[in-house]
């Protein structure tokens, strides 16, 4: 009989580029490789759970979870808040006002769009220590050390705060922190050192309450297109790594956790530098982004990075049969789980639309087909 392994066993092999009795599963281990709440409660339904109705940003029901053989619990994250919501509108802490789309919180309203150097000086930034006071840390250092002492999860925490380059976007504009980059860097150079300063403040309260109660911790900064990166990779050399790499290296001091990064899009330029700046696992994978096939990565860059996700949200996962679900489970395992250094997850939060039968299909399917000892996805 096959060694069967814990999750945390399975994850450190994995992470070590060693093979394991299977691939890592990943279903609501961090933020954005979650589901909505609609598609969780089919899933439920499928699996015979009665489980509560989720919001985004709750963690799928246990029992569910166990089921489909996930191995990643997440802990609770200081990203969020709001200065304040009326109706369909909100303002988040950082200036940037949202109206509700039906689906979504879209962008409407950027504060530092057109701003000056005294602009940045001046602005209202947030109160980084009175969040962190308000938070729920205590909470979510209990739920640590006892997923860490009572369970063989492999325990996520979620970076407390936006990566400078997304959040600069957000909060000037994408036109705007684009042509700035080229033709004011000046200004980039210090809205960056602020969103910097920032990042730390949250940083050290959350971690201080986690300590080495986790296994890796996530981060987020959306840097590709689906047809490439927004920027070169000298741009990021100048610009965004480092400011980036400062932010891993400082995370280190309060933790030993793996740094898990997700950016959106075709990112393979960028890949080099991701690694020099500290990177170990990148989320999530987006197969039908330029240049950024399974093949191509694991070829290129598979003893150098562990990949997360990879799984087509974008057409098969939505629209496919359970056969077509199947055998694309299959090609994305035969490509990607020799060697180690695979964690297999959709490429990104699954959409409402989704029937929760293809996410089923999908789990039951990686479960499988993940199995070191298992030849059919080489047939």
């Amino acid at each position: 009989m096959a060694e069967t392994l814990t999750p945390r066993q399975r994850f450190a092999r994995i992470v070590a580029h060693q093979e394991a009795d299977r691939v890592p599963l990943d279903l609501s281990g961090t933020s954005l490789t979650s589901a909505d709440g609609r598609v969780i409660a089919g899933l439920g339904q499928l699996l015979g759970i009665d489980a509560p109705h989720m919001s985004d940003d709750e963690s799928v029901d246990e029992r569910i979870l166990q089921a489909l053989g996930i191995d990643f619990r997440r802990v609770g994250s200081l990203i969020g808040g709001k200065r304040w919501m009326a109706g369909e509108r909100m303002v988040d802490i950082w200036g940037v006002e949202r109206a509700w789309s039906g689906e979504y919180w879209d962008i409407v309203y950027s504060p530092l769009k057109d701003a000056t150097l005294d602009d940045l000086d001046n602005y209202p930034w947030p109160d980084a220590a009175a969040i962190a006071a308000e938070a729920p840390l205590e909470q979510y250092g209990q739920r640590a050390r006892a997923l860490m002492a009572d369970t063989d999860v492999v325990v996520v925490a979620e970076h407390p705060v936006y990566g400078v380059f997304e959040l600069g976007c957000w909060m000037c504009g994408f036109d705007d922190m684009l042509w700035r980059m080229a033709g004011d860097k000046p200004f980039v150079i210090k809205l960056f050192g602020i969103l910097l300063e920032l990042q730390k403040a949250f940083i050290k309260p959350y971690y201080q309450a986690l300590g080495s109660n986790i296994h890796l911790t996530t981060s987020g900064d959306d840097l590709g297109t689906q047809i490439g990166p927004f920027l070169s990779p000298a741009s990021f050399r100048e610009l965004i790594a480092p400011f980036f790499s400062e932010r891993i290296a400082y995370t280190r001091e309060f933790t030993p956790a793996l740094f898990w990064h997700h950016t959106c899009g075709s990112v393979y330029d960028l890949l080099p530098d991701l690694i020099a700046c500290g990177v170990r696992i990148l989320n999530p994978i987006q197969p039908g982004a330029w240049k950024m096939e399974p093949e191509r990565l694991k070829a290129d860059y598979g003893t150098q990075l562990i990949f997360h996700g990879g799984f087509d949200t974008q057409n098969v996962l939505p629209f496919g049969s359970a056969e077509e679900i199947e055998s694309e489970v299959s090609r994305m395992m035969r490509i990607m789980k020799a060697g180690g250094g695979y964690i297999f997850s959709a490429a990104h939060n699954i959409q409402h639309d989704v029937p929760s039968e293809n996410v089923l299909s999908m789990f039951q399917a990686a479960r499988r087909l993940g199995t070191y000892n298992n030849t059919e996805e080489a047939q």
